[in-house]
């Protein structure tokens, strides 16, 4: 039997805050962690600088570790504009993306709100169990994926790349903790009021918690624009996703680096104008979660 979930006890009158002294700490105090933060920045920017340094080098330097190039050609982007279909591959991909953070927005919201909103018996058992999910490695699950999705008779299809990252634990705990904040008040208020369940999560739930529903589609679009493993494992064409297309200048007879690199700052845009443009939901909802 569903039973809501009962509201958090009041919480006590907050104390007066202190007057502020006027003090303030000196400037360099705090400076060891900026610097660690620059380090670490830097080091997470380099192999993207490194991606995009090596994809204009001439082939004869490819290999070459200076890190600025010695001269600066564009003759590996138009080898991969000339060698792939690049825009079929961009619709292809987006479109695979853009279901995965669809299917993954739908299943987390609808868990998370069932689990928060209701008790039911075993709700804590489930909760550890999609906890228990995050922990598990993709690698170990991906050979069982593969068997059932070969049963179902889906490979060679887009369908067998989406239909196994349509549900993700990060996904239903982010949500989670933002539903299970959410005042309840408000909840009692939309019954009051005659609403149902349906009607208060489309009309009072989803409104609210739209830079968490944000952040979710985000990382799951970027999570599936840049999955490489899955799709090379059930796709075998080389024309239907960016993933799989990159894999034909790694051959037998040598790895083309300079057009892989560049092929993989082409793929690597849309991630970047996506993130540039919705970049301040994203740090919003991972605030208010505490996940970070």
């Amino acid at each position: 039997m569903l039973t809501p979930v009962e509201p958090p006890p009041g919480r006590a009158a907050p104390t007066t805050m202190p007057e502020p002294t006027g003090h303030r700490p000196p400037w360099w105090r705090g400076i060891g962690g900026h610097v660690v933060l620059a380090v670490a920045g830097l080091a997470s920017a380099f192999p993207v600088y490194w991606m995009y340094a090596t994809s204009v080098k001439p082939s004869e330097d490819v290999l070459d570790r200076r890190l600025v190039p010695a001269s600066v050609t564009l003759d590996n982007y138009a080898h991969v504009l000339a060698s792939l279909p690049f825009g079929s591959m961009l619709v292809g991909t987006f479109l695979m993306a853009a279901a995965v953070a669809a299917g993954t927005v739908l299943t987390s919201v609808l868990a998370a709100y069932a689990l928060a909103r209701w008790d039911f018996p075993a709700k804590r058992l489930i909760m550890l169990l999609i906890v228990c999910t995050w922990l598990v490695p993709v690698q170990a699950t991906m050979l069982p994926n593969y068997v059932l999705i070969s049963q179902l008779g889906l490979l060679e299809t887009l369908t067998a790349v989406v239909l196994p990252q349509l549900v993700t634990a990060v996904a239903v705990l982010l949500l989670f903790q933002h539903v299970s904040a959410f005042p309840r008040e408000l909840f009692d208020a939309a019954t009051m009021d005659g609403r149902s369940p349906f009607g208060t999560l489309v009309s009072v739930l989803l409104p609210n918690i739209r830079p968490a529903i944000a952040a979710v589609t985000i990382l799951a679009f970027i999570g599936a624009w840049n999955e490489y493993f899955w799709p090379t494992m059930v796709l075998r064409r080389s024309d239907d996703l960016i993933q799989v297309g990159i894999r034909s200048f790694l051959t037998s007879e040598g790895n083309d680096w300079g057009a892989l690199m560049a092929a993989s700052g082409l793929a690597c845009l849309p991630v970047f104008a996506l993130y540039f443009a919705l970049q301040r939901q994203v740090v919003d909802a991972f605030v208010r979660s505490g996940l970070r």
